[in-house]
């Protein structure tokens, strides 16, 4: 199973995002582990992450994206991020 999934969601999971949790973060480079699964969708702003086994993942305006549990990474985020997510 793949520690990142990126795809481009529904009309019905956008809905279902727009009632989770915000964060925002402007241009920056920073380290993140996910201790438990994450899903967000990503409303504005381009990133680029790094896994720590070296895989590259990048998503941006307009992609769910869905990190597993115990993966480790760095964020390069390029134009500034907003995001509904949720845990779990």
């Amino acid at each position: 199973m793949s520690k990142v999934k990126v795809w481009k969601p529904s009309e019905a999971e956008i809905l279902e995002a727009k009632r989770w949790s915000t964060w925002s973060k402007e241009e920056s480079v920073f380290d993140w582990y996910y201790d438990e699964p994450e899903q967000f969708y990503v409303v504005e702003g381009e990133v680029d992450v790094e896994l720590d086994d070296g895989t590259k993942v990048s998503f941006g305006a307009g992609d769910m994206v869905r990190f597993e549990g115990g993966v480790g990474c760095k964020w390069h985020v390029k134009k500034k991020i907003f995001k509904h997510y949720t845990f779990g």
